[in-house]
This record gives C-alpha cells, sequence and structure tokens, in this order.
C-alpha cells in the first residue's frame, strides 16, 4: 500500500471563554486542542484515533477536511495540501460528522441531486449512484419524505451518502456511530469495510474500544491533543487487550490513578 495521507506537525489553540474556563477547572485563557500532531494513512486501510471525549480528534479531522485552518503544521492528501490547497482536498475527501445538520424542508433526492451538482457530478452517473445507494441503505422508500419526518437513524444514513456523491478516495468520518441504534451502526461499519474493500482509505475517529478492533488496519491513541502511540492493533495492544492498553498509556500520561 501506498502512503496517500502524511500529516506534519498539525496544532491548533483556541481562546478560552469564561465559561469554558469554569467548564475546564482553569486559569488559562488559551487550549492546545492539538499539539504538533504527525501519523501518515495508507491507500485502502482504515486509520482510526481512538481518545476520550475532548481529545482533540474532532479538531482533527476538520483541519484535515479544511473545515479550520491549523495553526501551524499541514496535513497532504494525495498531493494536495490542507494550507495551500483546500480546495483541492476538498475534491477528494468525503467528510461525515454526527453534527452534520441537514435542512428539515429537503427531501433525500433534492440533497443528493444538490451535493451531486455542488462536486461537479455528471447526472448520469449521480443517477445510478443515487439508485444504487438509496437501495442499500434503504433510502429509496424515504427519498421523497421532508427530513425532519425522517428517524435519526435514516438521517444518519442520509448524511453519509450524500458525503459520498462524489466517491471520493480518502472518507473521513468524525464518531462514524455516535448515537445510532446498534441495526443501523452495524450497517454503517459494514459499509465502512466494503469501502475500504474497494481501495478507499478511511480516517475515523472514536472512543470505542470494540469499534476499532472491527475497523482499523492502524489506530493511533491521541490524548490532551497529543499522539502518544501509533502503529497496528497489535503493535498497540502489546499483549493486553485494547481498552486494558489505553488505560495503561492514559495513566501514564496523565500521571493519576482512574
Amino acid at each position: 500500500m501506498s502512503e496517500i495521507l502524511r500529516v506534519e506537525g498539525l496544532s491548533k489553540t483556541f481562546t478560552l471563554s469564561k465559561k469554558q474556563q469554569k467548564i475546564e477547572r482553569t486559569s488559562d485563557r488559551r487550549k492546545v486542542a492539538v499539539g504538533n500532531l504527525s501519523f501518515t494513512a495508507n491507500s485502502g486501510e482504515i486509520f482510526g484515533l481512538l481518545g476520550p471525549n475532548g481529545a482533540g480528534k474532532t479538531t482533527t479531522l476538520r483541519m484535515l477536511s479544511t473545515l479550520i485552518k491549523p495553526d501551524s503544521g499541514d496535513a497532504i492528501l494525495d498531493g494536495c495540501s490542507v494550507v495551500s490547497d483546500p480546495e483541492g482536498v476538498r475534491s477528494k475527501i468525503g467528510f461525515l460528522t454526527s453534527e452534520l445538520k441537514l435542512e428539515d424542508f429537503f427531501t433525500p433526492n433534492y440533497l443528493f441531486d444538490f451535493f451531486s451538482r455542488l462536486h461537479q457530478v455528471p447526472e448520469e452517473v449521480s443517477e445510478e449512484r443515487k439508485r444504487n445507494m438509496f437501495a442499500r441503505f434503504g433510502i429509496d422508500k424515504f427519498a421523497e419524505v421532508k427530513v425532519k419526518n425522517l428517524s435519526t437513524g435514516m438521517k444518519q444514513k442520509l448524511s453519509l451518502v450524500i458525503s459520498l456523491v462524489h466517491n471520493p478516495e480518502i472518507i473521513i468520518f468524525d464518531e462514524p456511530t455516535n448515537g445510532l441504534d446498534v441495526l443501523t451502526a452495524r450497517t454503517v461499519t459494514d459499509y465502512l469495510h466494503e469501502l475500504r474493500g474497494e481501495g478507499k482509505t478511511i480516517i475515523l475517529s472514536t472512543h470505542i474500544f470494540s469499534l476499532v478492533e472491527r475497523l482499523c488496519d492502524r489506530v493511533g491513541i491521541i490524548i490532551d491533543g497529543h499522539l502518544t502511540h501509533c502503529g497496528t492493533l497489535d503493535e498497540i495492544r502489546d499483549g493486553l487487550t485494547l481498552e486494558d492498553r489505553f488505560f495503561e498509556i492514559y495513566k501514564e500520561q496523565k500521571g493519576e490513578e482512574l
């Protein structure tokens, strides 16, 4: 497999409001969300970022997706820089987050067609892709139902489908099964396996150990914005379960008992 993503020293710092300072229990006005993060991902693999809430996973994926700019560092996705060529990056990736909000008064048909045109997908290609993906996820029966009347699971499946209208080579998922019922979550994870089988590269963030063990070829552990370990599951586990090894690493990094 060849390298398709290189992350080089990505860093991002945010200014905290007084309310956020109180929540974070800190007097510091600045918080390092991501600090000097570096890793690589290869074509045709699933790479996972594993860490607790607030570790910097979402901030990292937002920088990779060009939604926010890094303070320093860069990431090269299939030859395009998130710093100097964000439009090139956007043409090569699909990005899905549980925070994606679909307008209530649009239908799945309209949204798929809109995003296809946005990505300049030829109409005949778009129609064929829509038929296949709507059937695959059971959206075809709800194609003319307004988003506000769809179930949470169906909204998530629709979000997944429209994020992939342009058949991207690199797919970035932030907590792909967050908030989903077990059936919908299984549908999504099965599809991720299929995408990897097609040679797609998938970058995902999660705090769920079983999801990493089921899906990921390699994993990076991120704590307080810093990548502490990176490698295959066997390399990370080091003879332990992934959960036990993670908490061992966490205690080493934080210097405290859980």
